[in-house]
């Protein structure tokens, strides 16, 4: 019963914190602020919803499917966010002329 509970609440806050992620996606003004709303709720409550998912399954065997599916968003979110960030960057202060075309080019590594 106390299971159930707690399932519950960590579904609901996962979905509250979903929904907040949508709602700053479409109301903030720039990239850079989509971005931090796009990852940071956003994967924490995908990783809330799961979290409520597993207390719900039990022992099932799917189970070992929602840890690996969490731990895939943890890995790709934050390489994904900081590279869509880095380009936002390097292509607003090439707009603002603050960049020469020259520096957005990756280094040369030996």
């Amino acid at each position: 019963m106390i299971i159930n509970v707690i399932s519950a609440t960590l579904l609901l806050t996962g979905c509250l914190l979903a929904v907040t992620a949508a709602i700053g996606l479409v109301r903030f003004p720039d990239t850079l602020s989509r971005m931090h709303a796009a990852t940071k709720p956003q994967t924490f409550g995908l990783l809330l919803i799961l979290l409520g998912a597993v207390l719900r399954l039990g022992d099932n065997v799917d189970s070992g499917m929602l840890v690996l599916a969490g731990l895939f968003a943890l890995i790709t979110a934050p390489v994904v966010a900081h590279r869509i960030g880095r380009l936002a960057y390097q292509e607003q202060r090439a707009r603002d002329g603050l960049m020469d075309e020259r520096d957005m080019e990756a280094p040369d590594r030996d």
